[in-house]
């Protein structure tokens, strides 16, 4: 193995970029290495200066600057990005000037079959504002534990409850993980292309990150994140199964050699009810360095409540509860996330009818001549743009749906582009309804 390492001063900010090139010493790189330069990029929050007070090109003296907000932030946090979500409905029925059921929103893996039908007795529409207002005790906090939904989602996984911990969403859990585990300098593993908010919730943390980047298939370069961990000591590895954007999943064997590392896995399996394979929710058990986390977004349809839940040896969960927020998860979203576990019937019809629509799609998208879909396990499906067509055009093409007179700008499917290297020329459209796939075949047909 040689390492090569160069330090690099941003020269607007003088933050410290320090790259390093992994090279195998015996044998050629991995296509995707190649493609990627074998980099792995480390920012350094800590190294960005403070700003300093300018009038006429001239450093303004201390006793005469004007205290400013801003100068109270985290250095670091003054030059983060913000993370970019997806437009909600509301968002895009006023830009799109055309009610929400009339557009076809395929651009965020939600589940467009709604939750299981005592949830949505209670909390769709028609029904929230009423549900809320016949709340015996609504003034009273939530329970800090939310133990009814910890004992139902026990039963569910066939874990105990003291291994489970319910998050606002996982996301609050990714974060929450940091929080306890990093220290800023300290760095995560992560693996593009794959979930970006846990490149996000690093640099929040001032954290570093290792990226290690997959390889041409989207499989994991197990070897060399074994060769990273052992030189540079990260903290934790943030690993997705099925992984967004592709829909591959991780075996097994990649697993576990991973999880023999000395490094704490992080592993999200927001996805995992569409793959056909079982969770690893209860490895916790025998794994002191694996955390799972799960959600209630894909599976029961609930995105708009943030009910997420992880699954953590008892070692690791102790000093979570310490630290997070004590009334994370609302009466709402635990009340609705405990009635989808009550119907479990549902869950599964609307599981198998996405899964039959994903290869339905699939095999539609195979037809289309510019694009190069990618087999999937989730309920999504990635698609590489040919012959030239570009990934973004080809989202303005098809962002407004209804057919007037043929002209496409009239049409409202809504599908997912990127822009970052790594899947610039791909696009990702999310599994729906059949009439779903029908409207955008049908767009699609109107591009070729």
């Amino acid at each position: 193995m040689i390492m090569v390492a160069v330090d690099v001063y941003h020269g607007s900010s003088l933050s410290m970029i320090k790259s390093l090139c992994f090279v195998p010493s015996n044998g050629p790189m991995s296509p995707s290495l190649q493609a990627n330069h074998c980099k792995f990029t480390y920012c350094m929050a800590s190294t960005v200066p403070a700003k300093r007070a300018v009038k006429d090109g001239a450093q303004v003296p201390p006793q005469e600057q004007v205290l400013t907000g801003d100068s109270f932030i985290r250095p670091h946090l003054r030059k983060l990005s913000p993370y970019q979500p997806i437009l909600p409905f509301e968002v895009l029925s006023t830009r799109l000037g055309r009610k929400p059921e009339d557009i076809v929103k395929l651009d965020a893996n939600e589940n467009p079959y709604g939750p299981p039908p005592e949830a949505s007795f209670l909390f769709l529409t028609s029904y929230v504002f009423e549900a809320l207002g016949a709340m015996k005790f609504p003034y009273v906090y939530p329970d800090p534990e939310s133990r009814r939904l910890r004992a139902a989602l026990a039963e569910d996984c066939g874990l105990e409850a003291e291994h489970i911990l319910v998050g606002c969403g996982a996301d609050e859990l990714i974060d929450l993980i940091m929080r306890c585990v990093l220290d800023p300098g300290d760095s995560i593993v992560d693996c593009p292309p794959t979930f970006t908010m846990y490149e996000f919730d690093a640099a929040v943390n001032g954290a570093f990150v290792i990226k290690v980047p997959r390889k041409s298939d989207f499989s994991l370069d197990v070897e060399l994140i074994a060769e990273v961990v052992e030189q540079e000591k990260p903290k934790c590895i943030f690993l997705t199964s099925p992984n967004n954007p592709d829909g591959s999943i991780i075996d097994d064997e990649a697993l576990l050699k991973i999880l023999d590392l000395p490094i704490l896995v992080v592993l999200d399996e927001a996805y995992i009810e569409f793959s056909g394979i079982e969770s690893r929710m209860r490895w916790v058990k025998k794994h002191e360095n694996l955390v799972v986390l799960r959600t209630f977004s894909k599976r029961a349809a609930l995105a708009g409540l943030r009910v997420g839940y992880g699954a953590f040896p008892l070692s690791i969960i102790e000093y979570l509860w310490r630290a997070k927020q004590p009334y994370n998860v609302s009466v709402a979203a635990e009340v609705s996330a405990c009635a989808a576990l009550q119907n479990p019937a549902y869950l599964e019809t609307v599981k198998v009818a996405l899964v039959q629509e994903r290869e339905r799609l699939y095999k539609l998208l195979q037809e289309v001549p510019f694009l190069n879909p990618y087999p999937s396990y989730s309920n999504f499906i990635l698609c590489e743009v040919t012959s030239g067509m570009d990934a973004k055009k080809l989202k303005k093409m098809t962002v407004l749906l209804k057919y007037l007179q043929e002209d496409l700008a009239n049409m409202g499917v809504m599908i997912r582009h990127y822009n970052n290297k790594e899947l610039r020329g791909y696009v990702r459209v999310s599994v729906g309804k059949p009439e779903h796939t029908d409207a955008l075949m049908e767009g699609l047909s109107r591009l070729s």
